[in-house]
């Protein structure tokens, strides 16, 4: 009897989640490796950084996810190199050999070669990050108590920079913790003092979406109370301090940075595979340019075709296409059957800017407003892992609907030991 393909995926993001669920049954030896036990979903980081939902109600565990899947196993590691000669990975903590590698690492953060920024803002990517947002809003809060007035300042105000959907979205949701929560929790500070500043270095709010929902996007943060700043930067950010590229500065103990998002480069893959942002390029079927049994999915990869010759949008729905679509694709190379290629259906893109108040793009249809919220609502609800999960926002959902006053606002600090 033919030994089963070795599949190794690295990344249990959106789209080495999907490829790999769709290889149950298919014949396959599949290992899935990730640095984290589980998986995570990025749309709603911005709802665990605001105190809207528990960090256990947006991640899933890997191996639960994969219980009762036969030969399928999990490992808790980052990639260090891909071995193409061999066949082999090195990892941080062993190597695999594999038939068939794909590389599903997703992005990080991107500061632009900012050095002083990347050390002193707050990034967006992880749980994790999202977390210690939280934690600094708060603590800045209670700090806040024992400041002068000048340092008062810095701890109130916030400084969100990038306005695609996460910038906005965390604009709004904070914009929102003010007006509900944080005068009740607070009384003795004075949040009509307290600035929200949004800066975008393009024209518009939401580049990728339509200019109907770019201008409804501002409107709504700027009637919150929003300082929505366009064509603008921060050239430098210190931890009090940000300089503006109109050389204004605002003083803030809390830079949020969204601006942007790079791949880390992977050792192993030639320089030449490499596009803008460290993207791997790859062809219609996701196979790295120059390898067989090399293939790259989601935001990580550089796929072009004819209505986007540079790339698809770095978003879950593309990932989750492309891996449902590599699954099957596997089954077709065992069997000597040929590949079908990738095309991407825009199903459209939305954004919500707090409560009750959303911006949706369909590609026969665009509104906005409280219904545009409720459908960006069930659609997430929908894709979030787990029954358990979908049950436990829902009912923070509900409940935050009739009272907008969520009880997270806790300050939980890692334990450090001392010796």
């Amino acid at each position: 009897m033919e030994k089963a393909k070795r599949i190794v995926i690295v990344g249990g993001g959106f789209a080495g989640l999907n490829v790999a669920r769709k290889l149950h049954k298919k014949g396959f030896e599949v290992y899935l490796v990730d640095k984290n036990n589980y998986h995570q979903f990025q749309p709603l980081f911005y709802q665990v950084a605001t105190a809207g939902l528990e960090p256990a109600n947006i991640v899933f565990p890997l191996r639960k996810a994969f219980h009762n899947f036969k030969d399928f196993h999990i490992r808790m590691a980052e990639l260090v190199e891909i071995k193409p000669t061999e066949n082999k990975i090195l990892t941080t903590e062993n190597e695999l050999t594999y038939d068939y590698l794909v590389i599903a690492t997703g992005v990080t953060t991107n500061f632009f070669g900012n050095k002083q920024v990347e050390e002193n803002a707050i990034p967006m990517k992880s749980v994790s990050e999202a977390l210690y947002m939280r934690n600094r809003i708060l603590q800045n809060l209670e700090d806040a108590y024992y400041a002068d007035k000048e340092e008062r300042e810095r701890l109130r105000n916030v400084v969100i920079v990038g306005g695609g959907p996460t910038g906005v979205e965390v604009s709004g949701a904070i914009a929102d913790m003010r007006k509900y929560v944080l005068s009740k929790d607070y009384p003795e500070l004075d949040f009509s003092l307290m600035k929200i500043f949004l800066i975008e270095g393009s024209p518009v709010l939401l580049a990728a979406m339509s200019k109907r929902s770019q201008k409804k996007s501002q409107a709504f943060l700027e009637k919150m109370g929003v300082n929505v700043l366009t064509d603008t930067v921060v050239k430098e950010y210190d931890g009090k301090t940000a300089l503006l590229s109109n050389d204004k500065t605002i003083p803030t103990n809390t830079l949020i940075w969204g601006a942007g998002v790079a791949a880390k480069k992977i050792n192993g893959l030639p320089d030449d595979v490499l596009q803008r942002g460290n993207r791997i390029i790859v062809n219609r079927y996701n196979q790295v340019q120059g390898f067989q049994n090399i293939f790259a999915l989601g935001d990580i990869a550089y796929m072009t075709e004819e209505k986007y010759p540079n790339g698809h949008p770095q978003v879950a729905s593309v990932a989750i296409a492309q891996g449902k679509l590599l699954a099957e694709n596997f089954v077709r190379l065992v069997q000597n059957k040929p590949l079908v290629p990738f095309k991407y259906k825009d199903k459209g893109s939305m954004a919500t800017i707090g409560r009750k108040k959303a911006v949706v793009d369909l590609p026969y249809w665009k509104f906005q407003g409280a219904f545009a919220w409720h459908t960006w609502n069930l659609v997430h609800l929908f894709s979030i892992l787990g029954v358990k999960n979908k049950l436990s926002i829902f009912f923070n959902w509900a409940w935050n609907y009739f009272s907008p006053n969520p009880n997270l606002r806790v300050l939980i600090k890692p334990f450090i030991k001392k010796r």
